[in-house]
């Protein structure tokens, strides 16, 4: 990849006002220029479209953002995509082992399936070494449903039975956030993204993201068939400003999805995940979370780009995720 400054001002027509400008807008970056539209550019900057179309040129030439790239350049550059480890085996196995770097992972279920269970244990294994299963990194946690609870992550932290730290380290590298609109939602994507950016060359980089949950505050405040289009315009700003984040700093996005019942399926499982196609297209990997019996959780992965469906049984515990 090609080397490029890290200050905006090296950037063509990028002054130190424009810059700051752009910082607190939520473009910190020559990457996140490279992949900004020029209309959103020039609104937020206050400059003229065709100024912000030659930035946004300049940025791309010098993030090597925008040009073809042959199948064997993108192989070299899938080999810099990390697996962070349930260390749940079945799970792992399922997963080509382990959830992906630079990939949005949705979770899906009725209430009590799993989803924040696991939301929490990846916020406890991201912390770990890489020889532990851990990617040696910090969280995000954005919390829309009031689930977050740091007593669960100290149940997990004893629960690993590895000398890695006492529960209040690992409590210090989680970063959570509460959003009370789908607005502050989309928000605190941009906030997230400055905080990374600080984070980046720390001892805990922040290496997963996590929001519990996606689809809540857009299902509450857009009822009926009259508001869909704009909640659905909304969601797909949201996951796509998601995956640009992770994408940039080789970090795990992993998102929670409620459920409804379809009432036309009169055989198999009438539960589908909220969001529709949106969702479903923009989100890499998806995973269907269930109950069974005795206690166990089904994990069904319904959508991979590059692995084959199937499941596997896990159970949760008060030391966290467990095999059957």
């Amino acid at each position: 990849m090609a080397e490029y400054p890290t200050e905006l001002e090296d950037l063509p027509g990028v002054g130190p006002s424009t810059a700051d400008k752009l910082r607190e807008a939520g473009y910190p970056t020559i990457e996140s220029i490279a992949t900004a539209s020029p209309v959103d550019l020039a609104e937020v900057a206050e400059i003229g479209e065709s100024t912000a179309k030659k930035i946004i040129r300049a940025a791309r030439e010098l993030a090597d953002i925008g040009t073809f790239k042959t199948g064997k350049d993108i192989f070299e550059q899938r080999k810099n995509v990390k697996k962070l480890r349930t260390r749940v085996q079945e799970l792992d196995t399922l997963l080509g082992g382990g959830i992906e770097t630079q990939a949005i992972t949705e979770l899906y279920g009725e209430f009590g399936s799993g989803k924040s269970q696991i939301a929490h244990q990846l916020a406890v294994n991201v912390q770990l070494p890489e020889e532990e299963g851990g990617l040696n990194g910090g969280v995000i946690f954005i919390d829309t449903e009031n689930t977050f609870r740091p007593e669960r992550i100290e149940q997990m932290v004893v629960g690993l039975e590895l000398d890695a730290g006492t529960p209040e380290d690992f409590l210090e590298h989680i970063q959570v956030a509460r959003a009370h609109s789908s607005d502050h939602q989309m928000l605190l994507i941009d906030s997230a993204r400055e905080l990374a950016e600080e984070m980046k060359n720390s001892g805990k980089p922040i290496r997963l993201f996590i929001v519990d949950s996606l689809t809540a505050l857009f299902r509450s405040e857009y009822a009926g068939r009259g508001t869909l289009a704009t909640r659905q315009q909304k969601l797909n700003r949201h996951m796509h400003d998601l995956f640009k984040l992770v994408d940039e700093y080789n970090s795990v996005a992993l998102v929670t999805n409620q459920v409804m019942s379809n009432p036309a399926v009169f055989f198999g499982d009438p539960t589908k995940p909220i969001g529709g196609n949106i969702v479903g297209h923009t989100a890499t990997f998806r995973i269907y979370l269930r109950k069974s019996k005795g206690g166990k959780r089904i994990a069904r992965l319904v959508d991979s780009p590059n692995l084959p469906e199937g499941e596997a049984p896990f159970m949760v515990e008060q030391a966290g995720l467990r095999p059957c």
